[in-house]
């Protein structure tokens, strides 16, 4: 039906993807509103048929689902509501705030449907049976059904946390009633009061998919990190021009579905022409919105990245690395640290340089720790059994210059020494044949 109604009310024609947005949020507010009355007035009618307290309630629960609709609908409205100077960044959050709304209707009526149950478990009475009233609540079912899953789906495509709230209420409802449906039939057939029980039941449901939908409408209105997947899409869009040394300080800004502003520090060599960066920066601006669908601010921070005195004293640390020739290197990539004094001085080195250049130090240093190890294969030494090799039926050790050392023994070695041959090398590790 939603389809049907699409084709009339949400075509395409001319519409920028936020007017057809709306469309689609008003369309399932004003279906979900007719068709919640519509459940309202026949479980009403089969609860004052039954005198089932459970069936009641569950009717005002469609009635009160019909509010959220409304809630809905207002929402969207509100939310495509253009920026004006009360509030430049749109409306946009209107739909979190009609999502929670819905959210607080929904505990509301889980609060009110558990009082009544309570008030049937302590009065308890059996309920009339009609295969009229099992109709209506199976059929109600079927809509209920319908609803959680056009809900869940449009939601999914437009990013709209009101409708995926929808779709857990109507999918709590499906359970509900089923969960009314036994309870109808049971009492039928095997004179057990159990209405005001389910009732309780239904209302612990209810709490469940209100709680669930206040917590995707509070997280987005209080604030929360951008996904991972989003800052990376950000950051490889970016760093795609080459002009871009490193990016840092990447900020997102959530104004409601479809209106994400971002600002962030883009690193260009300080040698560069501005005239040519600067046109650079503007089409990133315009390829982030076109892609991402997200209004960009880019602040260039200039950077140098071939100082000669720089270049000198690299030089000379690999040349030191190469005559020393350590085992093993410790290393790290600079980062300020809060409360230092190296915190207050500049750092016009981005990232991106930073690992590049203390992944070619490694290199050096990984040539000059293997040719160590190739040079002691030949050698038997005295090596401390430390524990479980890499390899099934191995274990590990280590020499007194802390190299590594796998070779096949027996476990009980663990913890003490053992004298072993050495008879070849992966990478640093040294192999070996235990000397018996």
């Amino acid at each position: 039906m939603i389809s049907l109604l699409a084709r009339f009310f949400c075509k395409s024609d001319g519409k920028s993807p936020a007017q057809l947005r709306t469309a689609y949020g008003i369309l399932c507010g004003a279906v979900g509103i007719g068709l919640n009355l519509l459940l309202f007035l026949g479980k009403f009618f089969a609860g004052t048929l039954s005198g089932s307290v459970a069936i009641t309630a569950d009717a005002f629960n469609n009635l009160s689902d019909a509010g959220s609709s409304v809630v809905t609908l207002l929402g969207f409205r509100i939310a495509a509501k253009a920026p004006d100077p009360g509030h430049p960044f749109g409306h946009g959050r209107a739909e979190y705030l009609s999502g929670l709304a819905v959210s607080m209707l929904i505990l509301l009526m889980g609060v009110e449907l558990a009082k009544e149950s309570l008030n049937k478990i302590l009065h308890p009475a059996l309920v009339e049976f009609s295969w009229l009233v099992i109709g209506i609540l199976a059929a109600s079912i079927c809509v209920k059904l319908y609803m959680a899953m056009y809900n869940r789906s449009l939601g999914k495509k437009l990013s709209a946390p009101a409708l995926l709230a929808a779709a857990a209420d109507s999918l709590g409802d499906c359970m509900s009633t089923s969960a009314v449906l036994v309870a109808t039939l049971i009492g039928h057939y095997f004179q057990l009061p159990v209405d005001g029980w389910v009732g309780i039941l239904v209302a612990l449901f209810i709490f469940k998919g209100g709680i669930d939908a206040a917590k995707d409408t509070i997280d987005p209105l209080l604030g929360k990190p951008p996904t991972p997947e989003f800052v990376k899409e950000i950051e490889d869009l970016v760093m795609a021009h080459k002009e871009i040394s490193g990016i840092h300080d990447l900020v997102v800004h959530d104004y409601g579905p479809g209106r994400v502003m971002i600002s962030l520090h883009a690193e260009v060599p300080a040698t560069g022409s501005v005239m040519t960066i600067h046109d650079t920066i503007d089409n990133i601006e315009q390829e982030l919105h076109r892609k991402l669908g997200c209004e960009a601010v880019i602040h260039m921070d200039p950077i140098i990245t071939d100082d000669a005195q720089i270049v000198q004293l690299r030089r000379r640390v690999a040349e030191l690395v190469r005559q020393v020739e350590f085992d093993a290197l410790f290393t790290f990539i600079y980062s300020k640290r809060t409360g230092t004094k190296a915190a207050e001085l500049p750092d016009p080195t981005p990232r991106k340089e930073k690992t590049d250049r203390m992944t070619r130090l490694l290199k050096l240093q990984d040539e000059i720790a293997m040719a160590l190890v190739k040079a002691q294969v030949g050698q038997t030494v005295q090596v401390l059994v430390e524990g479980y090799g890499r390899n099934e039926g191995t274990l590990s050790g280590r020499l007194d210059n802390n190299l590594t050392v796998e070779f096949a023994a027996d476990p009980a070695l663990m913890g003490s020494y053992a004298q072993v041959h050495l008879t070849g090398a992966r990478a640093t590790v040294l192999l070996g044949e235990l000397e018996t």
